[in-house]
């Protein structure tokens, strides 16, 4: 076994590692709990040893070394999944990989040989997608979201895409989702920029604020909306 797969003394879960010294061990991260799972049912099945990961790798993941050749290994993994398997092993270079299907994010094996009979096995999880970006999205354009902006600025949706914005001390803007105009009373109003809607809550752009009357007062990273007498502070968020 190479220097890199020095056991770890770690409990995961049932699975336990074989001995070794204090200065044998280095601080190593957790990988999460669906990992965790995978790696002693996975371990159970290849009669694996939980292992030190490699250094070069930057993220949690639990690694089993398997006195197995890694055609084997691929074998037993693939079968013990089932339908779990998101497809076949895909090869690239001497790593071959394998998605499993998670409740919140897909998990992954990565297998790959050390010899003839020898195989690392390295299970991980993927990053939970990104949230999608509300149709209409300018992107670099700075936005808050309609619940920020409570105390200063009341707003009740009408439906439509229609919501009703009043600032405090001021007069009802009422703007559409995907609009850059709005009415106040028997006047159009341009709000410089167009409010979106993610189906769930209104996202307005920072400029429309001062359409409404606002006026605003950045400070590093945040900003200050005063309406009237009253004021917030809030963060913008930029897609």
């Amino acid at each position: 076994m190479t220097s890199v797969l020095r056991p770890l003394c770690l409990s995961l879960g049932m699975l336990l590692c074989g001995a070794a010294s204090a200065q044998a061990q280095r601080t190593l991260t957790l990988p999460p709990p669906a990992v965790s799972a995978l790696a002693v049912e996975v371990s159970g099945a290849l009669s694996g040893q939980l292992v030190n990961c490699p250094r070069a790798l930057s993220v949690p993941a639990a690694c089993l070394y398997v006195a197995q050749p890694a055609p084997a290994v691929q074998a037993t993994v693939r079968s013990r999944l089932g339908t779990r398997a998101q497809g076949d092993w895909k090869a690239a270079g001497a790593v071959s990989s394998l998605v499993v299907q998670g409740n919140s994010a897909p998990r992954y094996i990565l297998v790959t040989p050390l010899g003839a009979a020898e195989t690392l096995v390295i299970l991980g999880q993927a990053s939970a997608p990104a949230p999608a970006v509300p149709a209409g999205v300018v992107r670099g354009q700075p936005y808050v979201l309609d619940r920020d902006l409570v105390g200063v600025v009341d707003v009740q949706a009408l439906g439509g895409g229609q919501y009703r914005l009043t600032p405090q001390g001021g007069q009802a803007v009422v703007v559409t989702a995907g609009q850059s105009r709005a009415r106040r009373g028997e006047s159009t109003v341009d709000l410089l920029a167009v409010p979106v809607t993610d189906g769930q809550r209104l996202i307005v752009p920072v400029p429309a604020l001062r359409a409404l009357g606002c006026t605003l007062s950045p400070t590093g990273s945040s900003l200050t909306v005063a309406c009237g007498s009253g004021s917030v502070g809030v963060r913008p968020i930029v897609f």
